[in-house]
């Protein structure tokens, strides 16, 4: 998976052309990743700040292999990266215009949710 803000030939000069195939399948690739709360909770959190599991299953509210399997996938898929503190691991953000995706979107359904918007109006509509 790209990085959202990598410059990868695929999008067009012309802002109004419709993406190619490959540009829309990784951008929905990153959508599905981040489809799950879980996961959305973990890049929202290390958007704010570092972490290592312990504390992002303390913040998020998950077991510990879980946010561990979680995390695997977010590094996998470029989204967060790692570094070692002696016999710790701390989590940060590696795509910076993700997180910022992140935290844009819990920010908009936020001021939606506090506009008393439809509840699960998304989840409603087979989303």
């Amino acid at each position: 998976m790209k990085k959202l803000g990598s410059a990868s030939g695929d999008v067009p000069a012309d802002p109004s052309a419709d993406p190619s195939a490959e540009l829309l399948g990784e951008a929905a690739g990153v959508f599905g990743l981040l489809a799950s709360p879980a996961r959305l909770h973990i890049v929202w959190a290390l958007s704010h700040g570092e972490s290592d599991v312990t504390g992002l299953a303390e913040r998020v509210g998950g077991a510990l292999p879980a946010v561990s399997q979680h995390l695997a996938k977010l590094k996998l898929a470029g989204l967060v990266r790692s570094r070692r503190e002696g016999r710790r691991v701390v989590y940060l953000v590696d795509d910076p215009e993700a997180a910022e995706l992140v935290r844009w979107l819990v920010a908009r359904m936020g001021d939606r949710l506090g506009a008393e918007a439809p509840q699960g109006l998304v989840r409603d509509l087979g989303a």
